[in-house]
């Protein structure tokens, strides 16, 4: 079985992206904290929007998906679901619901991680929600011939309960290593818990509320109003790539955990600079239109589209959001990447 060991994080070898990565998030986390001291109200708003973005992102993920006015109406409890997706939807907002409210009083160990896993699933009926799996299970890939292949092979059903043993412990022993950075064990440990898969269903829907929960423990609540989910659903073939290269060798111990971690921490640092951009949105509605615009675009670390611009600046028109945009690539601030629809811009 495989061995858990983090102790590589205290060797001092660790890329200097990572180290980077680490200290721009531990800055923004301060600039944050201050803010939310003084603006309670609008970190509470941001909340809200956070919240209905996280389920629905995070069960989309999987293809769990319905229309954005059933999303918001399960997330307020204003309805009960209304089909099978939708039941699926709200485990996931209770689940989540207690991380935002309980985080302090749950922790990574298995009776916590199994008592989530039932709140998760037990609105859809499932009977082996809160059970760890009883058969195994397999990663499968559609090469460009339509064939399915094995992409990974979990911990057996078996060796489970074992393996998550094992990972308590050995996160555990790190957290307590005044010397692990626990930013940079975080997603070590998430994605341990992805290879174990102990679980029948809903293992990416559980190790995105474990890292939050992880996440918030350790004082790092950008996800809390800048959707984490959200990032690595508009990401997500980064996310699923960087899954694979550190799942490589995983079994026996050979596999590198850097790929992960890098994507994990960029979704975190994009969460915190959102925030830095929201929180200007939010707190200033008399800065104009244009030059809400052109902030997001500028300060963004990834290529942004139309729609992704829409979403984050709600109250204006892509009518508006176009003729900036038109501007500032004729003035040659940014440059579009891809054409039609599929369009995105950058800083240049």
């Amino acid at each position: 079985m495989r061995k858990f060991d983090y102790s590589f994080l205290n060797n001092g070898l660790l890329p200097a992206r990572l180290v980077d990565l680490t200290a721009n998030i531990s800055a923004l986390k301060t600039m944050a904290g201050v803010r939310k001291e003084e603006y309670a109200r609008i970190f509470t708003e941001l909340e809200d929007i956070a919240r209905v973005q996280s389920i629905k992102s995070s069960n989309a993920i999987e293809g769990i998906v319905t229309s954005d006015e059933r999303i918001a109406a399960i997330v307020n409890q204003n309805s009960a679901p209304l089909n099978h997706n939708e039941a699926e939807i709200a485990g996931y907002r209770d689940a989540l619901n207690e991380i935002h409210l309980g985080f302090d009083h749950i922790d990574f160990t298995r009776r916590d991680i199994l008592s989530l896993h039932e709140m998760m699933m037990s609105i859809a009926g499932y009977e082996y929600g809160g059970q760890y799996k009883t058969n195994d299970n397999v990663i499968l890939e559609v090469g460009t011939d339509s064939n399915r292949r094995v992409r990974f092979r979990p911990t057996s059903a078996a060796e489970t309960p074992k393996a998550m043993e094992q990972l308590e412990l050995a996160y555990l022993a790190a957290r307590d290593d005044a010397n692990i950075n626990q930013l940079l064990l975080i997603p070590c440990v998430i994605l341990d818990f992805l290879c174990i898969h102990p679980f029948r269903d809903g293992n990416g829907r559980m190790s995105r509320l474990l890292s939050l929960l992880l996440l918030y423990k350790n004082g790092y609540d950008a996800g809390k109003y800048v959707s984490f989910e959200e990032q690595i659903n508009n990401y997500k073939a980064y996310y699923y790539e960087a899954l694979r290269q550190s799942s490589i060798g995983w079994e026996t111990g050979e596999n590198s955990y850097f790929p992960f971690m890098e994507n994990f921490l960029s979704m975190l640092y994009i969460c915190y600079k959102e925030l830095d951009k929201r929180f200007a949105v939010v707190n200033s509605k008399r800065i104009t239109k244009k030059a809400r615009i052109e902030a997001t675009v500028l300060n963004s670390l990834t290529p942004l589209s139309k729609a992704e611009i829409c979403r984050i600046l709600p109250d204006v028109s892509p009518t508006t959001v176009e003729a900036v945009l038109g501007a500032m690539i004729r003035s040659g601030v940014i440059k579009r990447i891809g054409a039609s629809r599929a369009a995105r811009y950058i800083k240049v």
